[in-house]
């Protein structure tokens, strides 16, 4: 079986988000499992040509769009296990600094530059030879799946593809006023509620859901969550008229990356059976932010998007409230200004309770995963979320809302029989998420509880070949339905 993945993102070439991660591990899990996998993203101006081997090959692409025929190249690289990575090469639209835009706001030509991507992926198969399954995740690639619908003349080797197509957040997708319809080169009765449109303007990730053979979402509850007004962001109706094709399929984790016993990251190795290490990364945590080496002191991680969507709101609302309990808090993070300048302002406050990072750093994210006691995420929604399952492997224990990928990932705690790996809250509110806090402390001022509840979250198996599994077997029905 060959798949080929597209995506605007991969580890380690290019990341923003989660959708990396996914890309940079699912095609080695499928490649363990026999599949035949390969990876497309744009050859961004921002990936490393000293970091990475970039082979250019002597494919030349033709991509239309709108009135233009834009001429592209295609890199290789490799993924760790020597998978095949192809980068489209068109300067025009991918030799930026960012991914999608800068600080002040999305790029402008967007809507132009994905219609490009989205040609550019089936002209390259059209090099490549048709996979069996091409798989497209979220809207940035969610154009392949409409033209091989409704412009199928155009590649005609491709008949044969079937396509899966991964939402990875409804929250972004991908809308465009209707002037840009021209740049898709499709006729205008696509241009109608059944099909692109959505209230006026045209909607990218609406054309994935509604022309790929099978729609995927990154957790089971998050399937279901997207066909409810309260999650499915005006999409509902199409996901519900397509319930038959959409399956929930929870993300997994890298463990050669997200592993106390071998991460390079932290101050000191440590598993479930030699929790050591774990009192070792605390005060390397707190030393390395400035917080006072205090070990029975709990500390609370946070890593998150700081922005209505992680739960900010509720977490603005309770933390004066636990910061006068007897804890430290690490924020690590950017987002929104209004909470870049509520964390720094409570760091003010607060001095040796909590201290807070505003940026991106990989090194001080594991520094955090390891020293941390719990790890706090309390999104409004939350489509998979990988931070609590990285938690879980270094024994720091998440306090999750039930939502989402976080519902699926984590087991309340029962005191009476000791079972569960976290703590979880139903209700948005401030209150519910500070009882679900007083929970988790209560319980960490039992040490030989907590360290038992610490080893049953270092036990859940969330790794991609579990995932990946999944995966195979919806290709596989593709694959019979094509050939019946």
């Amino acid at each position: 079986m060959r798949v080929v993945m597209a995506a605007s993102e991969a580890v380690p070439f290019a990341k923003t988000g989660g959708l990396a991660d996914v890309i940079g591990a699912l095609p080695r899990a499928l490649h363990r499992l026999g599949i035949e996998a390969s990876v497309v993203i744009p050859a961004y101006g921002s990936i490393s040509t000293e970091r990475f081997q970039l082979t250019p090959t002597e494919w030349t692409l033709q991509v239309p769009v709108g009135k233009q025929t834009v001429t592209a190249g295609v890199l290789r690289a490799e993924l760790a296990d020597g998978l095949p990575v192809y980068l489209i090469k068109a300067d025009q639209y991918f030799a930026r600094d960012g991914l999608y835009g800068t600080a002040d706001g999305d790029y402008l030509d967007n809507a132009e530059r994905f219609v490009f991507f989205s040609r550019a992926i089936l002209a390259l198969l059209e090099h490549l030879g048709p996979p069996d399954i091409l798989h497209c995740h979220d809207w940035q690639t969610a154009l392949a799946p409409v033209f091989l619908r409704f412009d199928l003349q155009r590649y005609p080797s491709l008949e044969p593809v079937r396509t899966v197509f991964t939402v990875h957040n409804l929250g972004y997708q991908g809308l465009f006023w209707h002037f840009d319809w021209h740049l898709l080169n499709l006729d205008w009765r696509y241009f109608t509620p059944n099909w692109l449109e959505f209230y006026g303007k045209i909607n990218y990730l609406k054309g994935g859901i509604v022309c790929a053979d099978a729609i995927t979402t990154v957790s089971p509850t998050y399937a279901e969550e997207i066909q409810t007004p309260e999650f499915g962001y005006g999409l509902e109706g199409a996901l519900v008229a397509r319930r038959q094709a959409l399956t929930g399929i929870l993300n997994g984790v890298d463990y050669t990356e997200w592993s106390p016993e071998h991460d390079s990251f932290i101050a000191a190795r440590y598993s479930a059976d030699d929790l050591g290490g774990k009192a070792v990364c605390k005060a390397d945590l707190q030393a390395t932010v400035g917080l006072p080496r205090e070990a029975k002191v709990p500390l609370i991680g946070i890593v998150s998007r700081l922005v209505d969507q992680k739960g900010c709101d509720l977490i603005a609302e309770v933390a004066p409230r636990v910061l006068r309990k007897r804890v430290q808090i690490v924020v690590l993070g950017t987002g929104d200004p209004k909470y870049r300048e509520f964390f720094q302002g409570l760091a003010r406050k607060f001095k040796n309770r909590i201290a807070v990072r505003i940026g991106f750093d990989n090194a001080l994210a594991h520094k955090i995963e390891a020293g941390s006691d719990i790890f706090l995420m309390p999104s409004r929604y939350e489509p998979c979320g990988l931070n609590q399952i990285y938690s879980l492997r270094y024994g720091t224990i998440p306090v999750v809302r039930a939502t989402g990928g976080l519902q699926d990932s984590i087991i309340d705690f029962n005191p009476q029989d000791g079972s569960g790996t976290g703590f979880k809250f139903a209700e948005y509110s401030g209150t519910a998420l500070l009882a679900c806090i007083e929970r988790a402390l209560q319980t960490f001022r039992r040490p030989a509880t907590w360290r038992a509840l610490m080893r049953n979250a270092m036990a859940a198996d969330f790794s991609w070949d579990r995932s990946a599994e999944k995966y195979v077997e919806l290709y596989r029905q593709l694959m019979a339905k094509r050939n019946p």
